[in-house]
């Protein structure tokens, strides 16, 4: 059985696109969680009088972020495999299908698919850099997140075997996960665009925090020091780009003044040059 994770704040207007693209898939076995980060446009009270049982809610009594939103749901899951899809994303029929016809075929515990960019209602073509691979993404995904939440479908001994989400990363915490899962497994991509990514809204989280890139060093950083079992060129390469892009951070931080943010990357830098 699936579980499909989809967790929201604030996003009472969105949600409802998310839910129903989720229950018009066909020929798979499913559940739907929907986790309430405790949003404060009566997101939760809408959730539960429009699709009533079809659904389970968990509701959050405090904002915890993304996070912490997707691992109550991924523990409150009964399917062997986990599903996570974005509030304000939808899945196109057959996704969950064709996902779990690859799975079986390859053997292998992660799945993620193509996509369809929607930038403020209008279909954008991603950039080189964001292309999807399959196998052994480990070296392609360290520059930027190379799969997408809303595609991803995880077997749950994958969870157990690299942790949940981390909760103390406000955004990019889908790449440092993906460090993770691509460190140790190989990974099925279907080049279908089986989803629909939506960006533009003023509540994204890439829209939310400055210097981006200060999150992936952090997550850089664990992965070096979480994971000594790292082969070397692994290890090299995730070195080098967290030097990187810490460098760049650093000229930003001294030519806008923030102090902070120069701080933090001259310990990143004194580790690990």
């Amino acid at each position: 059985m699936f579980s499909v994770i989809i967790p929201v704040y604030n996003r009472r207007e969105l949600v409802g696109r998310a839910i129903r693209s989720v229950l018009l898939q066909e020929g798979g076995d499913y559940e739907v969680i929907v986790v309430d980060d405790a949003s404060g446009d009566g997101t939760s009270d809408w959730v539960r009088a429009t699709f009533a049982d079809r659904v389970q809610l968990l509701v959050l009594e405090k904002n915890a972020g993304v996070s912490a939103a997707r691992n109550h749901g991924i523990e409150a899951a009964r399917g062997e495999w986990i599903a996570l899809l974005d509030s304000d994303d939808e899945w196109l029929p057959g996704k969950l299908a064709r996902q779990a016809t690859c799975l079986a075929e390859s053997g292998l515990l992660v799945c993620h698919t193509d996509e369809i960019w929607i930038r403020d209602g209008v279909r954008v073509n991603p950039h080189k850099h964001h292309r999807k691979y399959g196998g052994d993404i480990f070296f392609k995904a360290l520059p930027l997140c190379v799969m997408s939440p809303s595609s991803i479908v995880i077997h749950r001994d994958v969870f157990a075997a690299v942790g949940l989400f981390d909760e103390n990363l406000p955004a990019c915490e889908d790449y440092e996960l993906w460090l993770r899962i691509g460190s140790r497994y190989e990974v099925a991509y279907l080049e279908d665009k089986l989803i629909r990514k939506y960006g533009g809204h003023a509540d994204q989280l890439s829209q939310a925090h400055l210097a981006m890139d200060r999150f992936r060093i952090y997550a850089l950083d664990k992965l070096l020091r979480d994971m000594p079992e790292l082969v070397v060129e692994r290890r090299a390469a995730a070195c080098e780009m967290l030097l990187r892009k810490a460098r760049i951070v650093h000229k930003g931080a001294i030519k806008h003044g923030n102090e902070e943010l120069r701080g933090e990357m001259d310990s990143y830098l004194a580790d690990w040059e």
